[in-house]
């Protein structure tokens, strides 16, 4: 028996755009089928033709935002309202600048980075988006700000561009924001990697420069979780395994800080590595009161006057979450009582753990 994806190839190649050209709700909803099989790259440009054949009809311009929204993740929205952010991103590209200055933005999103640099004054921009349908967002975005005579968004991964042909030469300025609430799960280890050096001049500028997991001792004052042991009459404990770190909004009230930070990793951006799998320690200092777990944050330094960072505190606000990592028990702790927390990491996750017995 043919598979699901067979079956929606076999269908996608019998219904040809010739077929379907007259039948433009029948076209987006076959987007939406391939979508649903994992074509999200055919699905995104069934949709957008769905959407050139009827431009005025509601029912396709619904069914089109549904395979588009279904195939972004919703966190760019957030991303894009964290003012902080933003303007720490703006201020490192402008004082980057040169005159005519060649940027290579890595991860387009809405191509925000890009118009920015831009805006700064960049001869040229090459905006990279592995996502097709957030990189053809992004291409309307720039020509609708007009910016599109100086920003080419290309649809695929930094690793499949080349100096010559996705680039006139090596780049002046490399930006990237392709971080996570744990800095790696994105890769920007690996991206970096490859792209300093092979895609930038030996003085290119790198923003961020730098990045640290930073850790701290807290106490979240709603850590506990159900009894799985009776949920219905039933014993649901081996979920227990699923249950690890807890992302939490960076000004949740409901968090305090039991120590001061410390770096658990810290990375060279600019250097391009090589960032081989690498072990911490970190010993942190109490400053008193019940400790119940390890929270985890970002740091990224953008040259050498501007830094980022979601330190947990009240009124705090990012767009990445902090990250809450329980211990087995409460730790009442007075100060400068010391705990020390192991880490890992490869290029793409983080792991820690406290040994047993302190």
């Amino acid at each position: 028996m043919s598979s699901s994806a067979d079956l929606l190839k076999h269908l996608a190649a019998a219904e040809t755009a010739e077929r379907l050209a007259a039948q433009p709700a029948r076209l987006a909803q076959l987007a939406k089928l391939l979508l649903s099989g994992g074509e999200s790259e055919r699905a995104v440009d069934l949709a957008h033709r769905a959407r050139q054949l009827a431009p005025d009809d509601p029912e396709v311009e619904r069914i089109v935002r549904l395979v588009l929204g279904r195939s972004v993740p919703n966190w760019h929205r957030t991303i894009l309202a964290d003012e902080a952010r933003n303007a720490a991103y703006d201020a490192a590209l402008r004082r980057a600048m040169g005159k005519g200055s060649r940027v290579l933005d890595i991860g387009a999103g809405s191509g925000l980075l890009a118009m920015m640099a831009a805006r700064a004054g960049a001869g040229s921009v090459v905006s990279c988006e592995m996502n097709p349908a957030m990189a053809g967002v992004a291409a309307e975005i720039v020509e609708r700000n007009g910016y599109a005579d100086r920003i080419t968004i290309v649809g695929k991964n930094s690793r499949d561009l080349a100096v010559g042909t996705d680039l006139a030469q090596p780049v002046d300025i490399l930006v990237s924001e392709i971080v996570t609430n744990d800095l790696l799960a994105e890769d920007v280890l690996g991206c970096l990697e490859d792209a300093v050096g092979r895609l930038t001049r030996p003085d290119a500028a790198i923003i961020p420069s730098h990045g640290a997991v930073r850790i701290a001792l807290a106490h979240y004052g709603k850590p506990a979780s159900p009894n799985l042991a009776s949920v219905q009459g039933f014993d649901l404990s081996p979920m227990e395994i699923l249950d690890g770190r807890i992302a939490l909004a960076a000004g949740n009230r409901n968090l305090d800080l039991r120590s001061e930070p410390a770096d658990l990793f810290a990375f060279d951006f600019a250097s391009g590595g090589p960032f081989d799998n690498h072990r911490a320690s970190v010993t942190l200092t109490a400053t008193g009161g019940p400790v119940n777990g390890i929270v985890q944050w970002i740091r990224l330094r953008m040259d050498a006057e501007g830094v980022y960072e979601n330190r947990p505190g009240p009124g705090a606000t990012s767009c990445w979450g902090v990250m809450f990592q329980r211990l087995p028990s409460v730790l009442d702790m007075r100060p400068g009582d010391t705990l020390t927390v192991q880490g890992a990491r490869d290029r793409t996750a983080l792991w820690m753990w406290v040994a047993p017995g302190r």
